[in-house]
Formats: structure tokens, C-alpha cells, sequence
């Protein structure tokens, strides 16, 4: 399962994102927002979305399940920043940032990365589609 968040700052990407996951056939679930609000806190989707995938943990599935059948998250807002930074203060979350494939890869590969932030702002379309 790969859980999706964002705040307004992310929200256009993560419906990108929603029709790229469903045409490469992944099993995702949307925890917000659902709706623009330009008003609205990254804090919130961070947290839940951490708390789904680190939830793997807790309940003992971490190992030894293989990390493709792990819950993994991906959030969305203006940096990146603020998602990761909070994100990271859940146990069991560890999130990253990626601007480029290797970058991501490599946040998987050694750091065993769960969550991927993703930037707003700074990433095209085709740049967030590869990672």
C-alpha cells in the first residue's frame, strides 16, 4: 500500500501522482486533503501518513516482510521540507526527499527510506513521474 499526502502546496503533483499509480497498477490510498484549501496545515498529513506506514512496525510486519510488500508513503508540499521534517518525528517513519532518480534510489537502497517527500514547487511533472 502506498499512502498519499499532501497539503495545498503539494495537492496538484499528488493528483499527477494518482493517475500515474493508477495506470502503473499500485494500490494506493489518498489521506488528504482531498480539496484545496490554501488554508490547510502540512503537519496533519504528515503525521498520518507516517503513522500508516510506520503502523507496519508496530504490528510486527516490518520483517520479515520484503520492503516491496511495506507500506510506503509519499507527501507533497510547497519544499518538501516541512513534510520530512515532520513525518520523521513518528517512530518508525523514515522519510527523504528525492530532486532526481539517483537521489531516490539511493535514500531506498541505504537508508531504507519509506516515505518519499516531494516538492511542489521545485519538481516538473516529468521530473516527480521518474522518481
Amino acid at each position: 500500500m502506498i499512502y498519499l499526502g499532501s497539503d495545498h502546496g503539494g495537492f496538484d503533483l499528488k493528483e499527477k501522482i494518482k493517475k500515474w499509480l493508477t495506470q502503473w497498477g499500485y494500490t494506493f490510498e489518498d489521506l488528504g486533503n482531498n480539496i484545496y484549501d490554501q488554508e490547510d496545515d502540512y503537519p496533519e498529513f504528515a503525521f498520518t501518513v507516517a503513522r500508516k506506514v510506520s503502523g507496519d512496525e508496530e504490528k510486527g510486519l516490518r520483517y520479515p516482510l520484503e520492503w516491496k510488500q511495506r507500506s510506503k508513503g509519499i507527501l507533497l508540499c510547497r519544499s518538501a521540507a516541512g513534510m520530512l521534517i515532520a513525518a520523521n518525528k513518528i517512530k518508525g517513519a523514515r522519510a527523504t526527499t528525492a530532486f532526481d532518480t539517483r537521489s531516490a534510489r539511493h535514500s531506498r537502497l541505504h537508508n531504507d527510506a519509506n516515505i518519499l517527500a516531494l516538492s511542489g514547487d521545485w519538481l516538473e511533472d516529468y521530473q516527480a513521474k521518474k522518481i
